[in-house]
């Protein structure tokens, strides 16, 4: 792109602002009471367990039947603030690779402490986890099937020092 596509993007951008974004005193409460969960697709169980509990600390809470699809599980993690990651399992089913597509899944964002963050960055390192490490609070890595993942030390409703909620 160049500097004339992004500054009319940026003023896009701007108008949607004006529009939409209303300053935070004057902003209507939600109809929702937070996310559920999230769930994404897992090609095996056993190794996203692993991963999301083992490696990154995120409590196992269920493992159910999928009532959608014979012999599929639906499995949970705590990721904490009352807050659930979800999978699914599609055993016999092709589903092929992971794919960023249209409405579909871009990066899952997790807050972690800022302790908590470190740690976990440096077992992405001992288990030679492919990561990068940006701003100094973001953490980008894929799971076993290929979902980005970001680990963020922002609090909730903060993002790189702006208010977001």
């Amino acid at each position: 792109m160049n500097d004339t596509d992004l500054a009319r993007i940026e003023a896009g951008r701007q108008r949607l602002r004006e529009a939409y974004l209303a300053p935070a005193g004057q902003r209507p409460a939600s109809t929702a009471r937070g996310l559920h969960h999230t769930a994404l697709i897992s090609s095996d169980v056993e190794r996203t367990i692993r991963f999301y509990q083992d490696l990154l600390g995120f409590p196992l809470t269920e493992l159910i039947e999928n009532r959608d699809y014979p012999g599929s599980s639906h499995f949970f993690f705590d990721i904490g603030n009352g807050n659930l990651l979800a999978f699914f399992d599609f055993p016999g089913l092709d589903v092929g690779p992971y794919a960023e597509v249209l409405g579909g899944l871009h990066h899952v964002a997790i807050s972690a402490e800022p302790g908590r963050w470190g740690e976990i960055v440096g077992r992405l390192k001992e288990a030679g986890v492919q990561h990068e490490v940006h701003s100094g609070v973001s953490v980008y890595f894929r799971d076993p099937d290929g979902a980005r993942v970001e680990l963020i030390s922002d609090p909730l409703g903060k993002m790189y020092g702006n208010e977001v909620l």
